[in-house]
């Protein structure tokens, strides 16, 4: 009895290790273009962070609170947009032998860069330069249709 509650808790956790690392494995199961429109939803939340914390004062408690509540959502979303570009793009989906291999890497690490300043600030010119990367990364990876994409690449 023991030796099967010991297979049995071995194998339940070989399935849970397996299913964490679901993102990292080649299954073939990827969406693109709902990636990016993701990346471009944090720029967005990044931006209104930015305008909330430049809005408040710290002239009472409550407002330090929302102003503290505001800077961990900026940075949580930079971190966020970073991520997909590190773990989605970077490490699963930009190929060595992809046609414009190297645009597409610094596009991505531009973006990384405008990620970690955007943390470092509330200058807006931080989320124009992050739309306008993601925009060209668009452009360079999935072309004018993202409908049009072929996630098999």
């Amino acid at each position: 009895m023991m030796k099967k509650l010991l297979t049995f808790l071995s194998l339940s956790a070989l399935l849970a290790a397996t299913a964490a690392a679901h993102c990292q494995i080649p299954c073939g199961i990827y969406d693109d273009a709902a990636r990016i429109t993701e990346m471009k939803e944090h720029v967005t939340t990044i931006e209104k962070s930015m305008k909330e914390i430049a809005a408040l004062k710290p002239d009472s408690a409550q407002n330090i609170n929302q102003l503290t509540r505001w800077v961990n959502n900026k940075e949580l979303h930079a971190d966020q947009l970073t991520e997909i570009v590190t773990y989605y793009f970077m490490a699963q989906r930009i190929k060595p032998d992809a046609a414009q291999y190297d645009a597409k890497l610094k596009t991505l690490h531009a973006i990384m860069i405008e990620c970690m300043k955007a943390k470092q600030t509330v200058d807006q010119a931080h989320v124009a330069k992050l739309r306008t990367l993601i925009s060209e990364f668009e452009h360079l990876y999935i072309g004018h249709d993202a409908m049009a994409h072929d996630h098999a690449h």
